[in-house]
């Protein structure tokens, strides 16, 4: 009877580690393809738990033992790891949302300039919310032009996201689960299923297959958003986590050397940034160091011609659809020249009523746009 109590209290241990073990940042966890494994243990963490337990109460009371506190003491560490992996370890636990979201005018507005932003412009609505915030919190919710909206961030994957929080036809809501491959799972509220931040599909669970809409987001410097969008709102920081934020800008910049959200200087290392384009002919990739040195790539992904150029500040980039006809193209202070009419960084014509369409474009670490966009050329 004995081993029926040391099976359900290892066992219970054991369960316990593995449930969180393959959905965090733990060593060797995010290397392969245990999603499935993982999802499997969390939909069935209370049958594998009372199974256990079972065996380990079942054990207790028919055995005899004559060190009375080896079983006392066995229980309590289990007890201390079950607390602690479901209380401390869980990533809705580490990782909040904010209280409320706080949105201030550019006259009341806190954040620093040179923050980046993840902004959107919907229906003449503008909105910019810091990475600062978004990379503590990981999402948030918001309503920007009438249009729900799920504004969205990974650091270790260098990923900004906003997708409409729409399943099914009816708004969903979410909360952190933990990552897959080092990006960030949601699971909704309903169904349970777990959906990948870097793409909006759901990778595991009733839904698997689906893909939340993706809204059109630009990654900018606070400062160079509010020059195009100067009526656009700005997230604040929620007082409850002003500890949680990044105060150093490491990260934002690229000076960070931790393991998970530091940056390789060098160009296609799996920590290298790059700029992963979207367009409906396919996807590719930039070297960010390319970029910074040529301030404007112009190239074809597959039949499609795109304009990708990055701002004066080094930081802001904006990427288009290059128009039919082009004859002269350059680039300089910030304005677009095309066929000697001008255009503004997010597009807008500014001698003409005619506007670049803009394309989906991120910046990235190397190791997560190749996992996600397995199809991408380089």
């Amino acid at each position: 009877m004995k081993k029926l109590f040391w099976i359900g209290c290892i066992g219970l241990l054991l369960f316990e580690v593995a449930n969180v073990y393959f959905i965090m940042p733990m060593p060797g966890s995010q290397q392969t393809n245990t999603i499935e494994l993982a999802y499997f243990l969390y939909s069935w963490r209370w049958y594998f738990r009372i199974f256990f337990t079972v065996l380990l109460i079942a054990g207790f009371l028919r055995s005899s033992f004559k060190r009375k506190w080896v079983p006392f003491m066995s229980v309590v560490i289990a007890g201390i790891v079950i607390y602690f992996t479901n209380f401390f370890m869980a990533a809705d636990a580490m990782f909040k949302q904010p209280q409320k979201i706080v949105l201030a005018k550019v006259a009341d507005n806190k954040v620093d300039s040179n923050r980046l932003v993840i902004g959107v412009m919907l229906k003449g609505e503008a909105k910019a919310y810091p990475i600062r915030f978004l990379g503590y919190h990981h999402f948030v919710n918001d309503v920007v032009g009438g249009k729900n909206i799920l504004v969205t961030y990974c650091t270790v994957c260098r990923t900004g996201r906003i997708f409409e929080p729409i399943v099914n036809g009816k708004k969903e809501n979410f909360r952190l689960v933990g990552m897959d491959h080092f990006n960030a799972m949601l699971e909704d509220v309903n169904t349970k299923s777990w959906w990948q931040q870097a793409t909006g599909m759901a990778i595991a669970g009733s839904l698997k297959g689906q893909r939340l809409p993706e809204v059109l987001s630009t990654q900018t410097t606070l400062a160079q958003w509010l020059q195009l969008y100067p009526q656009s709102l700005i997230m604040q920081a929620d007082s409850n986590y002003m500890t949680s934020y990044d105060t150093t800008m490491k990260y934002e910049s690229g000076k960070s050397k931790t393991k998970l959200t530091g940056t390789d200087s060098l160009s296609w290392q799996n920590k290298s940034w790059v700029v992963g384009i979207k367009t409906s002919d396919g996807v590719k990739a930039y070297d960010w160091n390319e970029l910074k040195e040529k301030k404007i790539i112009t190239d074809f992904i597959n039949t499609k011609a795109i304009i990708l150029v990055l701002a004066k500040d080094s930081s802001s980039f904006f990427a288009f659809e290059r128009p039919a006809n082009t004859n002269h193209l350059s680039f300089y202070n910030d304005t677009i020249y095309i066929n000697h009419h001008k255009f503004l960084l997010n597009g807008k014509g500014i001698d003409t009523a005619f506007s670049l369409k803009q394309l989906p474009a991120y910046q990235e670490f190397w190791h997560s746009w190749k996992q996600f966009q397995p199809k991408t050329e380089r």
